[in-house]
């Protein structure tokens, strides 16, 4: 198992850039998910962690020692691609100990290491079955067992989830997070779903353009995220936002208004009245009241049997309300809702930066 340190790590390509400024430490048997849309550089700073990629700029330390210029195959790290890779004519036996075999291990030593990783993938009924005679979650499993042969000081995932099913995909992110339960070694994956990250995460990583926007425990991010990009990005279904001014009362207490003139309380914050703000509220927030303050003109209705999704707009911009109940309200119904205070974010207009609220998420 090692460390990782990354410090002000950049990628370009010619005069682009696509990583800028990246410091990342990775505590030794950690688990760190980098997440973010498509296109923001997850997978090339995955790259460069593993070699495949050089780095433009920066410090790449890994167990202590700079790796920069350290060629891939000394850096004691297995990586396990979005693609299998599997090797479709030879059985998992021969899959999995590939790599040993072309090290020239002792053949002990080699059927040991089988013997472990058969173990711990549940693989051993599977051992002389080739590839075609798999499931894609089996396939899977004999990726990482080919990893986990090598013994390496880290594990590296690039969306290795993407290609299977729903069903699957949930199964497997149990699995990944078993493994790494059992080996305690350091892992750093990547991926684009946010579920992923926060079932599996110690700490996530959320990536935007090229840069980290924010770095903490699942949970932290859920209740308190530094800024717009990253409260519509974690969670599912994603915060809704609505637009308003702030105003502070005589007495210490605050509120939103909204562009339909609705007054919704919010914690007061440093902040001058009538300043333009977004208020931010994850949809099990909402709850129905008769007397609530804000309208929600409804537009669908999606029941999922525990939960009704209800899809409208509130002062003409669109949200979305999960009630744990079974609602059936017509289209063009309105809805009377309200929020606690301390579950409601309060963004500037501008920055997008989330203004603290020391109640918020407690």
């Amino acid at each position: 198992m090692a460390e990782l340190s990354l410090r002000n790590i950049e990628k370009r390509y010619g005069p682009t850039k696509v990583l800028q400024d990246v410091s990342l430490d990775v505590s030794d048997g950690e688990f760190i998910v980098l997440v973010g849309p498509s296109g923001c550089g997850k997978s090339t700073l995955l790259r460069m962690i593993a070699g495949l990629e050089e780095i433009s700029g920066g410090e790449l330390d890994i167990g202590g020692v700079r790796t920069n210029d350290v060629p891939p195959q000394k850096r004691d790290i297995s990586m396990v691609f979005q693609s299998y890779a599997l090797f479709p004519h030879m059985n998992v036996r021969n899959n999995i100990t590939f790599g040993p075999r072309m090290r020239k291990e002792a053949v002990e030593t080699r059927d040991k290491s089988l013997e472990r990783a058969a173990s711990i993938l549940n693989l051993k009924d599977y051992l002389d079955r080739t590839p075609g005679q798999l499931s894609g979650g089996q396939r899977q499993r004999v990726a990482m067992g080919r990893s986990i042969v090598r013994n390496p000081k880290v594990f590296l995932f690039d969306e290795p989830l993407s290609n299977l099913d729903a069903q699957l995909r949930v199964q497997m992110r149990t699995e990944i997070k078993s493994l790494h339960q059992k080996l305690g070694t350091t892992i750093v994956y990547v991926t684009h779903d946010q579920i992923e990250a926060m079932t599996m995460a110690d700490r996530i990583v959320v990536m935007n353009g090229g840069r980290i926007e924010q770095i903490g425990a699942p949970l932290e991010l859920y209740d308190r995220p530094a800024n717009r990009f990253v409260a519509s990005f974690i969670g599912s279904p994603a915060m809704s936002f609505i637009s308003g001014t702030y105003s502070q009362q005589p007495d210490g207490s605050a509120a939103v208004i909204l562009s339909d003139g609705a007054k919704l309380a919010i914690t007061p914050v440093p902040m001058a009245n009538n300043t333009k703000i977004e208020v931010g509220i994850r949809p099990e927030n909402y709850i129905i009241a008769e007397d609530g303050p804000i309208t929600l003109a409804v537009e669908v209705v999606e029941p999922t049997g525990p939960e009704t999704h209800v899809i409208g707009k509130i002062g003409g911009e669109e949200v979305r309300c999960v009630f744990r109940l079974r609602l059936d309200p017509a289209p063009g119904t309105l809805l009377h809702l309200t929020a606690e205070p301390k579950h409601i974010h309060i963004f500037d207009a501008t920055s997008g930066q989330r203004i603290p609220q020391t109640d918020v998420g407690q």
